[in-house]
């Protein structure tokens, strides 16, 4: 059994609260409306939350922080992407999602020497199914005005292979600076 009673309902208008009403509205008629038909169709609804959420993204993107994500990815490293593949392929690269299965180091190669070892390496890595190998090319410190010799030739020599999928700086702890992350295409693919 509930304890709980039950409240009488509200008690309603008095017989004075009537009269005054009535006596308010003497002379009134009720208003009787016609359906207006309209021969255009009523315009489209305008979607003003999404207005605004579109206009704060661009207004976040334009003067907000930088992400995180963004952070990572942009900057003055060297990279390089062939025509038609996702900028996935190369975030998953740079953020180490490959595992370098080979690697050439051309520290003290001269310049002819370090284009046939790097041609040479990448021809075989290619043949030999390698998805992922490193070369490091040095950061330049033992050269003449401490700028890296190689870097920039090495940097080409990969654009122009077609076994070459994509490259990257490497991450600090694998070279940094001084290497790059080379992405190769599956050996069965030319």
């Amino acid at each position: 059994m509930s304890s709980k009673k039950k409240r009488p309902p509200p008690p309603g208008p008095s017989e004075e609260d009537i009269a005054l009403f009535r006596q308010a509205v003497v002379g009134v008629h009720p208003i009787h409306h016609d359906r207006v038909v309209l021969d255009t169709p009523p315009p489209r609804a305008w979607p003003l939350q999404r207005e605004a959420d579109d206009m704060s993204v661009l207004s976040e993107s334009i003067c907000g922080p930088l992400s995180v994500d963004l952070r990572l990815e942009g900057g003055e490293e060297p990279s390089f992407l062939r025509a038609g593949l996702t900028r996935q392929v190369l975030r998953d690269l740079r953020r180490g999602r490959w595992v370098s299965q080979g690697q050439i180091d051309l520290h003290g190669a001269t310049r002819d020497a370090a284009h046939d070892i790097v041609i040479g390496f990448l021809h075989d890595a290619h043949r030999r199914g390698l998805r992922c190998v490193r070369v490091i090319h040095g950061k330049g410190l033992g050269s003449p005005g401490r700028e890296p010799v190689l870097k920039g030739l090495v940097l080409r020599w990969l654009m122009h292979r077609p076994e070459v999928l994509a490259f990257c700086q490497a991450r600090p702890h694998e070279g940094g600076a001084g290497a790059v992350m080379v992405l190769l295409k599956p050996s069965g693919r030319d």
